[in-house]
């Protein structure tokens, strides 16, 4: 398999090239993050192309690890998506339809392309296997990542001026994040990569090994509950922040009404945070991102 950037053909057809690459983007978040892609289907239907753009973008880059043969490979496919954004990749980068959708989206809205590279550098981090030593770490990488996107979609909303709610971005992000590490810790663990913080491990008594060698126990449901419990201060820290959001940018903000029942689903009896898969029905996701909606205005 060749460690480039996937390419797909972004021929001129019936609908023209972009429209096939914001299409090819919409597929993929709709197949790989299925909560963001509910969630969009809430925003207003002009700004979705763009979102799906930003999403497919993020997944993309967050895959890098299973698509390359081995780190040095990772960082060529990342340091690939820099040089597109900065103008310094060779070829047709609009060959790529994720990049092609993106790079418009960043133009239509006026952003800036720092955060998208900012993004790229933090995912610097999953082509290793290295530890997240603190909680404090954690939390950073949360935030370089989830409120990262929480941040951009807001600026997309907004047609990148000013959307309010930075604070609110950055713990819906950590929010989100954790929540969604602790729902990925199988998948994670089976590739021999932990994300989560090992002094919190260490405080329950549990190893890396523990973890990636599938033994689990006690201690590890105790750490994982800590976790869930920042989960918690964080999502509670973003709704008292939550005003300070222009009405036009919340429903960047939408899939943090699944957070809450992530959580739950993880208290209940027999949850094995190594070996039980955290899914809602497709019907209770899309109310309750209908109920969050609402309540956004």
């Amino acid at each position: 398999m060749s460690d480039a950037p996937d390419r797909a053909d972004a021929r001129e057809d019936g609908l023209g090239g972009l429209a096939f690459a914001f299409r090819h983007c919409e597929d993929l978040v709709r197949a790989g993050d299925p909560d963001r892609y509910f969630a969009t289907l809430f925003a207003p239907q002009g700004a979705r192309p763009h979102l799906f753009a930003l999403y497919a973008f993020s997944l993309t880059i967050a895959r890098v690890r299973e698509a390359a043969s081995n780190p040095m490979a990772g960082e060529i496919r990342l340091q690939w998506w820099r040089d597109a954004l900065q103008g310094e990749a060779r070829g047709d980068v609009k060959a790529n339809p994720v990049a092609a959708a993106l790079l418009d989206a960043i133009v239509a809205r006026r952003l800036g392309r720092q955060p998208f590279v900012d993004l790229i550098d933090a995912r610097v981090f999953d082509l290793y296997d290295d530890p997240m030593p603190r909680l404090n770490d954690l939390e950073g990488y949360c935030g370089e990542t989830a409120s990262a996107l929480f941040r951009l979609a807001s600026l997309i909303l907004c047609d990148g001026a000013e959307p309010g709610g930075a604070a609110a971005a950055g713990h819906a992000g950590v929010a989100y994040g954790i929540t969604g590490l602790l729902r990925a810790l199988p998948w994670h663990a089976r590739g021999g990569q932990v994300y989560l913080p090992a002094d919190v491990f260490r405080a329950h008594g549990v190893t890396r090994e523990d973890i990636v060698t599938g033994r689990g126990g006690p201690g590890l449901r105790g750490a994982c509950a800590d976790l869930r419990a920042d989960a918690r201060r964080h999502l509670a820290a973003y709704e008292a922040e939550r005003a300070t959001i222009l009405p036009t940018a919340r429903a960047a903000f939408l899939p943090l009404a699944l957070v809450e029942g992530y959580l739950a689903a993880m208290e209940r009896p027999g949850y094995d945070p190594l070996n039980t898969p955290i899914e809602t029905a497709r019907w209770r996701r899309l109310w309750r991102l209908w109920r969050g909606s609402r309540a956004a205005g």
